[in-house]
């Protein structure tokens, strides 16, 4: 475990092994190959601390299926029944920023606590799928396996032997059929 080559050993092999460095001894601290590949490996990156994007919100797709309503998906005139102008510019301006206000002031009041109840919610559905639901799941597989076996035996014992002498005993039953004009 010094880090030469064994005969037979291929450099890539040597690579990659998970004891043995090219670089030496991983406890010297001036080992500057070392240090080099320490900055090249890949950082955690901490879920709880990432930067959300305030622009694309949506960045999954999440909500794409919802209704996106518009004031010329609600309100609408046919020709030949027009109002107004100003009232048809005032009914948008309106329309557009009731319905902007009134989405900043419910997210505001009601976003932080369903936020909340949100997150102890997928908690919980966490928790119960990692610590209950696998190993349930992963028990059930365990144990059907060895019920697939018994039942697998019995089968081929008691089942195969009986449809096998009747496909025999009626393997010469011949069906013809004929149309008559």
């Amino acid at each position: 475990m010094t880090g030469g080559l064994k005969d037979g050993d291929t450099e890539e092999e040597f690579l990659h092994s998970p004891f043995i460095r090219k670089q030496g001894n991983i406890y010297k601290p001036n080992n500057k190959d070392m240090d080099n590949d320490s900055l090249n490996e890949k950082t955690m990156e901490d879920v709880h601390t990432k930067e959300i994007d305030l622009v694309n919100r949506d960045p999954k797709r999440i909500n794409d299926d919802v209704v996106k309503v518009d004031f010329e998906d609600v309100i609408a005139e046919p020709a030949g029944t027009y109002s107004f102008d100003g009232v048809w510019k005032a009914s948008f301006t309106t329309f557009t920023v009731t319905k902007y206000w009134c989405y900043r002031l419910l997210t505001a009041l009601v976003g932080i606590p369903l936020a909340l109840i949100w997150g102890i919610f997928f908690a919980i559905l966490s928790f119960v799928h990692i610590w209950a639901v696998v190993p349930c799941v992963k028990s059930y597989l365990i144990e059907i396996h060895c019920v697939s076996r018994v039942y697998s035996i019995c089968v081929h014992t008691f089942c195969d032997p009986l449809f096998e002498a009747m496909g025999k005993c009626l393997s010469s039953i011949r069906v013809r059929m004929t149309k008559e004009v």
